[in-house]
């Protein structure tokens, strides 16, 4: 594999970042514009359950509420993907063919990614075989804090390798393991120089997870890969993303950093189920004027 000195990594501007993000939780959004960043919110969300009681009934139903949210307002759009563990992988590829929604699988051991190389392929493996759309795979965190770079890179060159050309690999940082902003950067430009197509936050496990410093700081990571590169790699912040209000200050903090090409659920994603129903509630509230129950959308 190609080794690169990632001790260099840029170092981050605390004090930068922070006044970053305070403009940007200042700003307002009028009526129309806030309409369509709710619009696209939705299309970009990844439905997602990962529990150990997850069942065949309650993928079912996740997938159907992925393509079915026009039942519930008119001209809605799909969400992107749904997430799921490997072994549901074929049912949601079945529960979802004819439409656009994408399947994604977590692997490698997720969450914690403490296994060896031989079960995180095979793990890999069993998503791509069964037909899902993009791989989900977690860094080995100890041996990133251990200062093992190359293992770290090497790992993911060979995950992306395992997947097919047209499985997208997004690698999951759990910026809440990693640390410091620094330590969030050197990930991010591992991550991208080793494969990425896209680099995440979080697994949603480990709190905190994603916050709007630690996605700057990845941002602007993708930004200067760009620069160097011409590649564009995706965007996925993923956990405590649950108010339609902070998603779109997350989506200002993509355009101002990155530019609108990036907006859109080819290169950016939320790892939010629990976003889509305040999205849907803010948009019910933009179209009639009122708000409606949260009973009056699915949980699931």
């Amino acid at each position: 594999m190609k080794h690169i000195d990632f001790s260099n990594s840029p170092r981050i501007d605390q004090v930068g970042v922070d006044d970053r993000i305070a403009r940007i939780t200042a700003r307002s959004i009028k009526k129309e514009a806030k309409m369509q960043g709710l619009m696209m919110t939705l299309s970009m969300i990844d439905l997602t359950t990962l529990e150990g009681a997850d069942t065949e009934d309650k993928v079912k139903q996740l997938c159907y509420k992925a393509h079915h949210l026009h039942d519930t307002i008119d001209g809605l759009p799909t969400t992107a993907a749904v997430c799921v563990y490997p072994n549901f992988v074929k049912l949601a590829v079945n529960e979802l063919k004819g439409t656009d929604v994408k399947v994604a699988a977590v692997a490698t051991a997720f969450p914690s990614g403490q296994s060896s190389l031989e079960v995180k392929l095979l793990d890999t493996k069993l998503a791509v075989d069964n037909g899902a759309h993009e791989v989900d795979m977690v860094i080995s965190r100890g041996k990133f804090h251990s200062g093992e770079y190359n293992f770290v890179f090497d790992e993911i060159a060979t995950i992306k390798e395992a997947c097919s050309k047209d499985v997208r690999l997004k690698v999951i940082l759990e910026t809440g393991e990693i640390g410091s902003l620094d330590k969030v950067r050197q990930a991010s430009d591992i991550a991208m120089f080793a494969g990425a197509d896209f680099i995440k936050t979080s697994t949603g496990k480990i709190s905190p997870a994603a916050t709007l410093p630690v996605t700057l700081v990845m941002l602007e990571a993708i930004r200067d890969y760009y620069y160097e590169t011409g590649i564009m790699i995706g965007m996925k912040p993923a956990g405590g993303i649950s108010n339609a209000k902070l998603a779109l200050q997350y989506l200002l903090m993509v355009k101002e950093t990155l530019g609108g090409k990036w907006l859109n659920n080819q290169y950016f994603r939320f790892g939010a189920s629990s976003l889509a129903n305040d999205v849907l509630m803010q948009i019910a509230k933009q179209k009639s004027g009122i708000y409606q129950s949260q009973d009056y959308f699915s949980k699931v």
